[in-house]
């Protein structure tokens, strides 16, 4: 069921805005690089700040984050799948044996 935005004269975009040429996430970075804020103060000075994300946190890609509610949703879901490989056995693969090679000793004069 498609819901209907329905907007009031005052929120309608102006006709002098084109947004015919925008480009959607033009200046989007990762938020697991970090990220920088400027904020211009009254008085005319400028304040910079430098976030980056605390050690362990951990991002989750949108279209698993869509699944996740909450961050104990996520853990229960990891604690799941850990008794699960805990039960199934790790499969041995048998490495093959390349054979010795063999170097020929040439005739000295």
């Amino acid at each position: 069921m498609k819901t209907v935005n329905k907007k009031k004269k005052s929120e309608k975009i102006r006709t002098e805005y084109d947004f015919s040429k925008a480009e959607r996430g033009k200046f989007h970075r990762p938020l697991d690089k970090g990220y920088t804020v400027s904020i211009n103060k009254k008085n005319g000075t400028t304040e910079v700040k430098q976030y980056v994300l605390t050690e362990g946190t951990i991002l989750l890609a949108p279209d698993v984050a869509e699944y996740f509610p909450d961050s104990e949703s996520v853990n229960e879901a990891l604690r799941s799948l850990i008794q699960i490989m805990d039960k199934v056995p790790t499969k041995k693969y048998k490495q093959r044996k390349t054979p010795a090679l063999q170097v020929a000793e040439g005739k000295r004069r």
